[in-house]
């Protein structure tokens, strides 16, 4: 990067470290901040951040393969109401189909502690897993991409209206970040790429 005069995106250092709710309905903490999986659709780690546009808010929540740091899982609006993380885990549950004993890992806000969400989880044989309240480090793995996604796409820019942003938070996700953007920790592969290197792996050695 540095012969080719190319700079990375910065981080913006923000204060915040840990959310509160006030809910009681809560799941124990399988992961203990242990954010790995052999294989995916082993677990999954959730989270909600907050996008903000000159209309106000957009909300996104994400559904992370542990092993691969794919987004399986996400959707957007402009309310936090429980419907907006049962979509997220919908669509990963029904792109992904996973095995009976997944876990499911987030923090302990009122939409994860909803019993629509927790029926939705049991139905599918996923484990809920919820880490303490107020420690982000016990969700550190959602946290990490949520700052990525900041520095990367949000904080470059203004964004006058949700709708713009909503497409832009697509293209990211479809379009670069899961096909084309390379991890350290994964070999430098893209997360699609790194899940097909296990699949072909798994082929080799049957």
């Amino acid at each position: 990067m540095r012969l080719s005069g190319i700079e990375g995106a910065h981080r913006r250092r923000r204060g915040k470290y840990g959310k509160r709710s006030t809910s009681t309905a809560t799941a124990p903490d399988l992961v203990e901040r242990r954010f790995t999986a052999e294989a995916p659709n082993k677990l999954w780690v959730a989270d909600i951040t907050y996008l903000w546009t000159w209309e106000g808010f957009l909300y996104l929540a994400v559904v992370t393969d542990a092993c691969s740091r794919k987004v399986v899982g996400w959707a957007m609006a402009d309310h936090l109401r429980t419907e907006l993380v049962l979509d997220a885990v919908g669509m990963a549950i029904l792109t992904r189909k996973p095995a009976p004993g997944l876990i499911h890992h987030a923090d302990r806000g009122s939409q994860y502690t909803a019993y629509e969400f927790g029926r939705t989880l049991r139905t599918s044989g996923v484990l809920a897993s919820m880490g303490r309240v107020g420690s982000a480090f016990d969700n550190a793995m959602a946290e990490t991409f949520f700052a990525t996604l900041k520095t990367e796409l949000v904080y470059r820019r203004s964004w006058p209206t949700r709708h713009e942003l909503e497409m832009e938070v697509f293209s990211y996700l479809e379009g670069f970040y899961n096909s084309r953007r390379r991890h350290s920790r994964l070999g430098n592969l893209s997360p699609t790429d790194y899940e097909q290197q296990l699949v072909t792996q798994k082929e080799a050695s049957a």
